[in-house]
């Protein structure tokens, strides 16, 4: 039975450089200003042959409840009782602290399995800490190393007869039977749904302070992530797990996107990076607008982003609670969406609010449309058929005369549909009948707003030996080797 570890600790003693390395690759950021962690990122871990899920938390500090401090504690504390192991991290260099010894009183309360790890105990320079960790009351102190991996062996000898209590506690239970993963007989290009063993993998993003966590804390229905009146909460990309509404789903919570010149600080920097990379694994892209200021240039440039990595895009309009006179509004909303974004013509535009809940349901129901578009395959004969149709309707241009000729076409992927057609001068067709193309292939296959990639592949033009070398008949080969002079 797989376990869930939650690290906790002050600022800056290591845990999410520990956490990194418990995954095996650089999900959390790192970086010497303390506080960078400020929401609850989850991972697999694997030690040895150790497989479970690991929890990278906020630091601890002693501020009030209503500080982003305090809001920052309060869901950490929140992780260590839903988690089964709690790991301590102190900082062995700078020994224990008053605010150590706090929190060990706290997490004696809330957890019964809480494990001290001394990390930056590599050297003398940490021993003296390491030794004073003794002093919490929570058993023998581990030393380790989280950038070196020092250590990592004393913790995988605390954690093994740990997992092996909780195998054997489940084995009590009754095993559960999942269904969603039993696969049947049928089309292999028919759409698939989501199901929890392929959840659908859906990034949020935005300008600053659009409601982004408070919208996924909704769809959770608890408070998962850090929200507050502040810009700019969320630092990096963070993950969880959810049933929307019945739909398996990975959502990703991403930092506040901004325009590159406004953006100086290093940290604000790699959490953008961050929030893009999210972007690219994802598979629907929801971008989050506030009513109240929709589509700045900012958003424009987000949405346009998402495109070009070939995600479906799903617009919602935030704060819709706050609107008065909302036909009027909406009307707006259309008019700006089909001028300002032509690219994404056609793609779903919801209204929500994050804060009470209120059109959820339509921002689901655009979510899984968007996905099955993205996923849509189109058979090869119904494909030709349309291209002759289409080239009967509006014959492509004969550029210097020449006749560009369409003569086949397929659909060579999906995720975004992409498409190829074999043509005679193919370099030569312009761009705008490419779009007519495009047009048309949304229009007659029912893919609005999805991103289409149609390629052209020349096949040669009218002569179909123009490139064909000419061959010397055998009766004459033997007069022409090692002659110098044309006969």
């Amino acid at each position: 039975m797989s376990f869930t570890m939650a690290i906790v600790g002050r600022p800056n003693v290591g845990k999410s450089t520990l956490f990194n390395r418990l995954v095996g690759k650089r999900l959390a950021l790192v970086d010497d200003q303390p506080g960078v962690t400020r929401d609850l990122r989850e991972g697999t871990a694997r030690l040895g042959d150790l497989r479970f899920v690991v929890i990278d938390s906020a630091g601890l500090e002693l501020a009030d409840d209503d500080s982003l401090q305090g809001r920052m504690r309060r869901l950490t504390e929140r992780a260590v009782e839903q988690a089964d192991i709690c790991l301590f991290v102190i900082d062995a260099r700078q020994g224990v602290t008053p605010a150590d010894e706090i929190f060990a009183d706290i997490l004696r309360k809330k957890n019964a399995h809480v494990i001290v790890a001394a990390n930056k105990a590599e050297g003398n320079a940490g021993e003296i800490g390491a030794m004073e960790a003794w002093s919490l009351g929570l058993g023998e102190p581990l030393r380790i190393s989280a950038e070196h991996g020092e250590g990592m062996d004393d913790l995988y000898r605390v954690l093994v007869p740990l997992a092996d209590a909780f195998e054997a506690e489940a084995a009590t239970t009754e095993p559960e039977i999942n269904v969603d993963v039993i696969e049947g007989e049928g089309d292999e290009d028919a759409y698939q749904p989501p199901t929890k063993a392929r959840p659908l993998q859906l990034a949020v993003i935005g300008r600053p302070n659009a409601g982004k966590s408070t919208l996924i804390n909704k769809i959770l229905g608890q408070e998962r992530l850090l929200t507050g009146p502040e810009a700019g909460i969320t630092r990096d990309a963070v993950s969880v797990q959810a049933d929307f509404m019945g739909t398996p789903m990975r959502i990703f919570d991403t930092a506040g996107m901004r325009k590159k010149a406004r953006i100086s600080d290093k940290l604000e920097k790699m959490s953008v990076s961050d929030g893009l990379r999210a972007v690219r694994f994802a598979e629907v892209v929801v971008l989050l607008l506030d009513v109240e200021v929709p589509f700045e240039v900012q958003d424009l440039r987000i949405a346009d982003y998402a495109e070009s990595e070939g995600r479906a895009v799903v617009i919602a309009a935030n704060k819709w609670d706050l609107e008065e006179d909302k036909p009027h509004k909406l009307n707006e909303l259309r008019e700006a969406f089909e001028r300002l974004l032509p690219q994404l013509k056609g793609a779903p535009l919801v209204t929500v609010s994050a804060k009470t809940g209120k059109g959820l349901d339509r921002l689901h129901a655009a979510v899984l449309k968007a996905h099955e578009v993205w996923n849509k395959r189109i058979s090869t004969g119904r494909l030709n058929t349309w291209l002759a149709l289409m080239t009967e309707a509006h014959p492509p241009p004969a550029p210097g005369g020449r006749r560009i000729k369409l003569r086949y076409m397929t659909q060579v992927k999906t995720r975004p549909p992409g498409f190829i057609v074999m043509a005679s001068y193919a370099d030569k067709l312009p761009e705008s009948y490419s779009r007519y193309l495009v047009n048309g292939l949304r229009q007659t296959f029912e893919m609005p707003g999805t991103p289409i990639r149609l390629t052209f592949r020349d096949q040669g033009g009218d002569n179909p030996f123009k490139d064909r070398k000419k061959s010397i008949p055998s009766r004459l080969r033997k007069h022409v080797v090692g002659r110098d002079k044309p006969f």
